[in-house]
């Protein structure tokens, strides 16, 4: 796995991460029948680990589609210039 989030990246997801993975913490608490509040400490947990491991899934695959969209325009002008 290798890291595609930069240092600075990962300090910033690191600290917002953990703002709101404390925050939705200390608001679950009062009330726990909230579920945007567990899924915002759930977003906040991956943003943590996102910061920690500095790979970033959504990152990776948004490289992996404009590759593959570089690839298949390459292809379309090879095509296209052997036809003319």
């Amino acid at each position: 796995m290798k890291p595609n989030v930069g240092r600075v990246d990962a300090l910033c997801r690191i600290s917002l991460g953990f703002t709101v993975l404390a925050y939705s913490t200390a608001k679950l608490v009062r009330n726990q029948n909230d579920g945007m509040l567990l899924f915002g400490a759930l977003c906040g947990g991956m943003k943590v680990a996102e910061g920690i491991t500095r790979f970033c899934p959504l990152t990776y695959l948004a490289e992996q589609k404009m590759d593959t969209m570089q690839e298949q325009v390459q292809e379309q002008n090879q095509t296209d210039n052997t036809q003319q």
